[in-house]
């Protein structure tokens, strides 16, 4: 998983494997106790610091109502940030004038308002970033440190309101340690009245960390994220479930990502000239140079953040067009460093390509500009990221058709494209909810991966000489990546109070999400995730507003509900298997009966002769028949076993003419027995025929055959090699 940030393949298999093991998070600790609170001068409360998934909808006019396309705007814009930055790419150093505007969606007035400054994650070992790393025991991703000199931070040095001075202090909203620094209270001078907007004029110098999480620098290569102070979010009564209104702010953990107001940027980014750029946004106009600087203004409205890079060692951008129906035309670009052209076109083509399949099955893409950036060698850290209409790729030296490599690049690139919808326009709220974004993501990548074919080849060019080649689709790798046997954190829950890590996240919702679209259809799991995006796009969905689109759009709520109750709001294990099988003939058994108004005993010799000469008999009649077939029929029975949460299960057996029946079970009885009589002996019994659920945790043990057959290990030994060498691949390139 993205260990923290972002699911790359593999990171998500990493991390992962991680959580499979069961790595302990940090539990709420603290390095120093927080100060008490300071209440707001207003009165309104921040939300919890535990928040996690939302069990009751949304109201329809929550964030404005739905948006139909009759508006003036694509979505409620709520902010509006004009900025002008400075790149001192010597000091990695960047100069900004920000003025925010911000407009009072709530019917009371705000004195206090909550800014992230989320480059203080990283200005020491102080901050609820670095102090949860450290209980953790891990790093993030591949687990690259900062050394001495290559901290980042962002210093304020002027806040205003109008003419006034806004004084403002830091806080820990969740409880983290005082010295962290990525969320502050400012206390505004003139209240906001209710309807109104206000402006915050900002001058703020942003040092970035040698980039070893999402943001930094490595060498000339700067990419710039979470580096402008960035407002929270003012909730109102009925969204989200709230019921008052209330700020959802918190500090930057390091297994959480953002959540932010709809709004517009206007920036103006001066570099050096020489640098390439690219930016959220469209281009305004021709860039301007003086004095050795070149300025480039980058405007994008409806979006939630902003983010930009620059690098004076970049080759050529390759640029090309995209167009859809419901589209407007998108230019696609992707900057690459030279060592990496290897990457540029598939890079391209994987982006293109997601262009068609998300705008196809969810719904048009609304902006007119996607760029793709592939960072250099020794600042992979940066990749595999996302922000609107800009996305962080993986460099690869060479990427061979069926390598693992190509893989690796083309589903980075797609999961990455993926995030601009359930990130980007389905604007969900990361801190508290990160399986509308990661989940739905990895379960939504992972189903354009399986349309294009798409498979891991992970075996290196030797083996595949000499023939072995095994082959992992995409959906198989996130099963064996993902703890079934002992899962310990429901996908709903906050993505920092997590005893196995964030991996799940990614992995067990992109499962349950395939399961549930075995149980109801491709077809009704579509139509859901549609309703979805219609209902949501450019608002600010919950989980329980994703059940109800899901339940309404495909009309399958039963189901649904069933789903979202046992493996979103909870986590419960999946275990059923075939516990026996047995098929025997039902022959004439010995003793006495009735015949013709008196009682007779057939001995056991006469009834051994008895059905000797019937077998005989029918074996002339039927000389070609089929072993397990003869003058008496069979009882077959088939005893399942339930040892975790109910699902609806198939139970197929095969008997030996070619036969079959197929039965359900359902319900929530721990076990059951299935009998037949029939004129053949059984052969098999197999659950789960069309592998339906893949949260099961052993599919080992869904089928049984009277006799012994050894093509199941060997082939389940031989995959599990394969995997095995697929992780030890990953290991070396980390």
């Amino acid at each position: 998983m993205h260990i923290q940030a972002r699911s790359t393949l593999r990171a998500v298999l990493a991390a992962a494997l991680l959580a499979a093991g069961g790595a302990i998070a940090w539990l709420a600790q603290a390095d120093a106790p927080p100060p008490v609170p300071t209440p707001s001068l207003d009165g309104i409360a921040l939300a919890a610091p535990g928040a996690a998934a939302v069990t009751i909808p949304s109201a329809p006019a929550a964030w404005g109502g739905v948006r139909t396309g009759d508006h003036a705007t694509l979505s409620d814009r709520v902010v509006s940030y004009r900025i002008e930055a400075t790149l001192d790419p010597d000091k990695h150093l960047v100069k900004g004038r920000q003025a925010l505007t911000w407009r009072n969606r709530s019917a009371v007035p705000v004195r206090s308002v909550y800014v992230h400054l989320y480059m203080n994650a990283f200005e020491g070992a102080g901050s609820t970033f670095f102090t949860e790393q450290r209980h953790r025991g891990e790093g993030f991703r591949s687990g690259v440190d900062i050394g001495d000199g290559e901290w980042g931070h962002i210093l304020l040095s002027s806040v205003r309101q109008g003419a006034a001075s806004v004084p403002w202090r830091f806080v820990q909203p969740d409880g983290g340690p005082a010295t962290d620094h990525t969320v502050a209270r400012f206390d505004l001078p003139e209240a906001v009245a209710p309807g109104a907007s206000t402006t915050l004029d900002i001058d703020f110098t942003t040092q970035l960390p040698r980039v070893i999480a999402r943001t930094g620098y490595f060498g000339s290569f700067h990419l710039v994220a979470q580096w402008f102070p960035k407002i929270a979010v003012l909730e109102l009564p009925g969204e989200r479930g709230a019921t008052a209104p209330r700020w959802n702010a918190h500090e930057f953990h390091m297994e959480s990502e953002f959540y932010a107001d709809f709004g517009s940027y206007d920036v103006s980014l001066t570099v050096p000239k020489g640098y390439t750029v690219g930016a959220t946004g469209e281009l305004q106009g021709a860039p301007s140079e003086k004095n050795g600087m070149v300025t480039r203004r980058y405007v994008q409205h409806d979006v939630h953040d902003f983010a930009w890079t620059a690098d004076k060692r970049s080759a050529p951008p390759l640029v090309e067009t995209w167009t859809g129906p419901g589209s407007p035309t998108v230019t696609v670009q992707v900057l690459y460093p030279p060592e990496y052209e290897a990457s540029a076109k598939p890079a391209m083509k994987a982006a293109k390509d997601s262009l068609t399949y998300f705008s196809r099955t969810l719904g048009p893409y609304p902006y007119r500009t996607l760029t793709v950036v592939i960072p250099p060698y020794n600042a992979e850290e940066a990749g595999g990221m996302e922000y609107p209409t800009f996305i962080t790729a993986s460099g690869h030296l060479d990427v061979a058709k069926n390598s693992l490599d190509e893989y690796m690049l083309e589903g980075v690139t797609i999961h990455e494209f993926g995030h601009g919808y359930f990130y980007g326009i389905l604007a969900s709220n990361e801190f508290e909810e990160p399986m509308l974004d990661e989940g739905l993501n990895e379960y939504w990548d992972g189903r354009m991966l399986r349309e294009r074919g798409q498979q891991a080849h992970p075996m290196p060019a030797f083996f595949k000489r000499i023939g072995i080649d095994p082959v992992f689709d995409p959906f198989d790798i996130t099963r064996a990546t993902s703890p079934r046997d002992r899962p310990a954190d429901a996908p709903g829950q906050n993505a920092w109070q997590r005893l196995q890590g964030i991996g799940p996240v990614y992995t067990r919702t992109a499962l349950v999400m395939r399961d549930l679209e075995e149980r109801i259809g491709r077809e009704a799991m579509e139509r859901g995730f549609k309703e979805y995006y219609r209902r949501w796009k450019f608002r600010h969905p919950s989980v329980a507003d994703l059940r109800e689109a899901l339940a309404d759009g495909s009309g399958e709520r039963a189901a649904v509900e069933d789903v979202f109750a046992k493996q979103i709001y909870a986590v419960s294990r999946v275990d059923d298997r075939v516990a026996t099988i047995e098929s025997e003939e039902v022959l004439p058994l010995a003793g006495t009966r009735l015949e013709n108004g008196k009682r007779i005993e057939e001995t056991q010799a006469a009834l051994d002769a008895r059905i000797a000469k019937a077998r005989k008999d029918w074996e002339k009649a039927n000389p070609n028949a089929k072993e397990g077939s003869g003058p008496y029929p069979f009882r077959t029975q088939v005893t399942v076993r339930r040892e975790g949460a109910s699902v609806p299960q198939t139970l197929v057996v095969r008997f030996a003419d070619g036969s079959s029946e197929t039965v359900a079970w359902q319900g929530d009885e721990k076990w059951r027995t299935f009998s037949w009589v029939k004129p053949a002996k059984a052969v098999s019994a197999e659950l789960d025929p069309r592998r339906s659920h893949y949260l099961d945790v052993n599919k080992l043990d869904d089928s049984r055959t009277l006799v012994a057959d050894r093509s199941a290990s060997t082939r389940w030994a031989s995959d599990a090699m394969a995997f095995v060498q697929l992780l030890f691949s990953f290991i070396a390139t980390v």
